[in-house]
C-alpha cells in the first residue's frame, strides 16, 4: 500500500483551520481510501456515509436528525448527491462547541462548487486530490507512473494490459454514468469522442474554432464541453501569462489531459515501448512533468508563456516569492535556446530549469540548469 503522507498532513492542516474539509478530485483518485487512512489515525468516534450506498442515503434522508447528535470524525462521501446537507453543515459548523469535524468527499460538479461557495464560505478548507504522484511512488517507478497514470487501480494493476483495460472501462463509465450525475446533458458518445479528440490536442494552445468545425457545432458548445471535463478534473487548462511587456503574447490556454494514463488509453497505447515510438511522446512527457510539478507548487500561480514572435516557455510558476521558469525537453542533452534567454529577460526569472529524462543535473548558464524530474521536485520542496 502506498502511504499518502503529504495528503494526510494536508487534511490535518485543513482541520486546524476549519471544522470542515472538502476534498474534490477525479473519480478513482483515492479520496475514499485517504479518508479511511485518516480515520484510522483519529482519536475518537468515526462515522462514514457513502451516498452511493442506498443505506447511507436512507440514514441521511433527515440530515439534521442524523447529524446533529454525532460527534468525532464524520465522512460524507460523494456529497454532491445530497445538496440538502450543505445548509445544515453550515449550522453545525457554527455551533459554539466544536464536537464534530466533517470531511466531505466529492467528484467535481457545478452543483458541488456552487453549494460549497454559497453555503460553506469561510467554514471549509478546500483540498484537491489527484492520483499518485512521483514523490509518493518513488523515482524508480517513474516509467510505470508515466505510462499508466496515477489513478490507483491503473497504477497498481497486475500488467500493462489489465491497466489499459481498466482505464478504458473507467472512461466509458465516466461519460455514461458520472457526467450525467453531474447534470451533463450531452450524449455520452459525443463526450467520449470529444475527449479522444482532446488527446490529439494535448499540449497545444486551445483553438475553439478548429474543434468546432471538426464537430460541426458552435464554439460555445465546444467551450462548454471543455469546461465540463476541466471541472471534473480530467482536463487542465494552463492559462497564458501576459503582462504589459510591449510584446504580443498568446492569451489562449494550453490544453492537457491531467492523467497521463488516460491520455495513453485514448491514444491506444498499452506499453512504455509503444509510447516511446509515438508522435505524442514529447507532449506526453511535457504534460506528465507539469502535473508532477504542480503537485508540489499547486496550480493557482502556474502559467505558460508564448509570444507571437515564437518565443515560448512551457511553465512559469510563482512559488514562495520566486519567479521560476520550466522548459521541458524529451532529449538526452538539452542546450540553451533563444527562447530560454528571452524568457529569462522578459519574465525576470530567478532561475530557469530544463527538465529532461536523464539523471544528472548540470548548468547551462548562470541562471539555467538542466535537471531530472525527481531533482526538480526536490528543489521545489526545498524552496
Amino acid at each position: 500500500m502506498i502511504k499518502r503522507t503529504d495528503k494526510l498532513n494536508q487534511i490535518k492542516s485543513g482541520f486546524d483551520r476549519s471544522p470542515i474539509v472538502s476534498i474534490t478530485g477525479l473519480r478513482q483518485s483515492g479520496k475514499t481510501t485517504l479518508a479511511k487512512d485518516f480515520a484510522s489515525q483519529y482519536q475518537g468516534a468515526c462515522t462514514h456515509f457513502d451516498l452511493e450506498d442506498p443505506r447511507s442515503l436512507a440514514r441521511l434522508s433527515e440530515p439534521m436528525t442524523a447529524l446533529e447528535n454525532l460527534s468525532g470524525f464524520i465522512v460524507i462521501d460523494e456529497v454532491q448527491r445530497l445538496p440538502a446537507v450543505f445548509p445544515l453543515l453550515r449550522v453545525l459548523a457554527d455551533r459554539k462547541e466544536k464536537t464534530a469535524c466533517f470531511l466531505l468527499l466529492g467528484s467535481a460538479s457545478p452543483l458541488l462548487i456552487k453549494e460549497i461557495s454559497e453555503s460553506l464560505a469561510g467554514r471549509v478548507a478546500l483540498l484537491e486530490m489527484d492520483g499518485f504522484n512521483l514523490m509518493e511512488v518513488g523515482s524508480e517507478e517513474s516509467k510505470v507512473l508515466w505510462n499508466r497514470g496515477g489513478l490507483p487501480p491503473s497504477f497498481l494493476a497486475g500488467s500493462d494490459t489489465s491497466s489499459l483495460q481498466w482505464r478504458q472501462d473507467f472512461m466509458t463509465l465516466f461519460v455514461e454514468r458520472d457526467l450525467p450525475q453531474f447534470g451533463v446533458t450531452f450524449p455520452s458518445a459525443a463526450m467520449r469522442r470529444f475527449w479522444a479528440m482532446l488527446a490529439h490536442y494535448h499540449g497545444q494552445t486551445w483553438n475553439a474554432s478548429e474543434l468546432a468545425k471538426s464537430f460541426d457545432v458552435s464554439q460555445a458548445i465546444i467551450r462548454k464541453k471543455l469546461d465540463i471535463l476541466t471541472g471534473a478534473f480530467a482536463i487542465r487548462q494552463l492559462p497564458a501569462w501576459y503582462e504589459n511587456l510591449g510584446k504580443r503574447t498568446v492569451k489562449s490556454p494550453k490544453i492537457y489531459l491531467r492523467d497521463s494514463g488516460l491520455l495513453h488509453a485514448l491514444l491506444d497505447l498499452s506499453t512504455f515501448d509503444q509510447l516511446q515510438s509515438h508522435p505524442k511522446l514529447g507532449s506526453s512527457w511535457e504534460g506528465f512533468c507539469i502535473e508532477q510539478i504542480l503537485s508540489i507548487t499547486g496550480s493557482s500561480n502556474a502559467y505558460f508563456w508564448a509570444t507571437h514572435a515564437g518565443a515560448e516557455l512551457d511553465l512559469f510558476i510563482l512559488h514562495n516569492g520566486k519567479r521560476i521558469g520550466v522548459e521541458i525537453k524529451y532529449s538526452d542533452g538539452p542546450t540553451t535556446t533563444r527562447s530560454m534567454r528571452q524568457a529569462l529577460e522578459d519574465l525576470s526569472l530567478d532561475h530557469l530549469y530544463v527538465v529532461y529524462p536523464g539523471k544528472d543535473d548540470y548548468p547551462l548558464d548562470k541562471n539555467i540548469t538542466v535537471t531530472s524530474l525527481p531533482s526538480m521536485l526536490s528543489k521545489l520542496e526545498d524552496l
